[in-house]
């Protein structure tokens, strides 16, 4: 009998979001570590999950989610007692919205062509839906500098996908290290559920010889 919830994983990848929001959901899952090539992400049984071949992916009471942002968002719609997103007749649900998708578009997209070594022109800017990198990074610093929390007082989804970003990019060396940015990414992965799914993808991780 197929489990209620089940996460689609590799210990290195953006999977190790997924698993910190379920562990801030704080339900029950199974979970299924696929590995990279045509045996695992690209076989065509887990293609048949995801077309795309990467992971993470959820499967809930036989629906399908993939795309980490989206995993986040739709976890805290999917069990509101944890309180991870705010009240949809909220105020405070525009700015989570805002800085959950910035995260996962302008931020990730800015980041990625700069680590592989494309920066726009200010003409190719006005094409690209981040502007530049710079211009990114000042937006998000203003966000993660006003408050404790980026979409009002109290942690949400959207502050747990911007500090997954912020700490991956900042441990990696793709994202600036600001006063502001670091100081976020500490009081997010200082949270008992972020500790927890470090632990549990940390153990996965494969064996050094």
């Amino acid at each position: 009998m197929m489990a209620e919830l089940i996460l689609y994983t590799n210990p290195m990848s953006r999977g190790r979001i997924a698993r910190w929001m379920l562990e801030e959901v704080g339900v029950a899952y199974e979970t299924q570590v696929l590995a990279y090539g045509p045996d695992g992400m690209k076989g065509p049984a887990y293609r048949a999950i995801n077309p795309m071949g990467k992971v993470p992916a959820i499967r809930h009471d036989g629906v399908v989610v993939t795309e980490a942002a989206a995993i986040c968002a739709y976890l805290a719609d999917a069990f509101p007692q944890a309180g991870l997103a705010p009240a949809h007749d909220s105020k405070e649900r525009g700015p989570y919205y805002r800085w959950l998708f910035f995260a996962a578009g302008p931020l990730e997209q800015a980041v990625v062509n700069k680590a592989c070594g494309f920066q726009p022109t200010s003409e190719q800017g006005r094409m690209v839906g981040y502007g530049s990198y710079g211009e990114t990074l000042d937006a998000l610093e203003a966000a993660v500098a006003a408050a404790d929390y980026i979409a009002g007082d109290r942690f949400s989804a959207a502050d747990l996908y911007v500090g997954a970003h912020l700490g991956w990019g900042l441990a990696f060396g793709t994202i600036e290290k600001r006063p502001a940015f670091e100081a976020y990414a500490r009081r997010m992965s200082d949270r008992p559920a972020c500790k927890r799914a470090a632990a549990i993808d940390d153990a996965l991780m494969p064996k050094k010889e």
